[in-house]
């Protein structure tokens, strides 16, 4: 079965989620990452895996559900924390993160079988997950992150490879407040739907971004 990996961020107020300040504070941005990763966890619980890894920047919390190991995140870039974490791995794993509260359980059921790599790209130019039957860090070492090229440059590592790559469905990842509206109304009944929901009612209404 897969290992199924999850890298995070300790959801803290100044950490997390800077880009959805304003129209959200701090503290409410936090909230925000904190019911993200929450949902993340619930689906990543839910789908068959032979172990759930929790790859963490800062401590767990409270949101933490039982039956992850939890371990720290490696030095480096992106690219290089990435790499260490299917490191760890000695057989099929899909990494995910934590900016997509909408993803599922069956989106995380994979099936390598005839398969050696799976890719899931983002909308922002970036990839949400990235599943490999044969873990290799050189796959990631060196891949620009963060940018609007990354997930095609990932994508066109695995291929020159010589991996067989399947795609799962482009999703949404939540950088700013238009993300957070868009992916709440997939999931109208998660945690981080009725997080927003409460953060847009305290926020002020004439703040910048509040009617997006």
């Amino acid at each position: 079965m897969t290992t199924l990996l999850v890298i995070a961020k300790e959801p803290r107020p100044g950490r997390v989620k800077t880009r959805l300040t304003p129209p959200f504070t701090p503290r409410q941005a936090a909230e925000l990452a904190e019911a993200a990763l929450a949902d993340t966890l619930r689906a990543v619980a839910a789908a068959p895996a032979a172990r759930r890894v929790l790859v963490l920047d800062g401590r767990p919390g409270a949101w933490l559900p039982p039956g992850f190991d939890v371990v720290p995140q490696g030095a480096g870039g992106l690219d290089e924390r990435l790499a260490a974490a299917f490191a760890r791995c000695t057989g099929p794993a899909l990494l995910v993160g934590m900016d997509t509260p909408q993803v599922t359980r069956e989106l995380l059921t994979v099936d390598f079988s005839g398969v050696d790599a799976w890719f899931g790209p983002a909308e922002d130019g970036g990839f949400w997950a990235l599943g490999l039957a044969e873990p290799d860090p050189g796959l990631l070492r060196g891949v620009p992150m963060s940018t609007a090229v990354t997930g095609a440059v990932q994508r066109r590592r695995l291929v020159d490879a010589g991996l067989r790559v399947c795609d799962l469905p482009r999703l949404r990842d939540v950088d700013t407040a238009a993300d957070a509206h868009a992916v709440a109304a997939l999931v109208p009944h998660g945690r981080f739907a009725a997080r927003l929901a409460g953060c847009t009612a305290a926020a002020p209404a004439s703040g910048p971004g509040a009617a997006r």
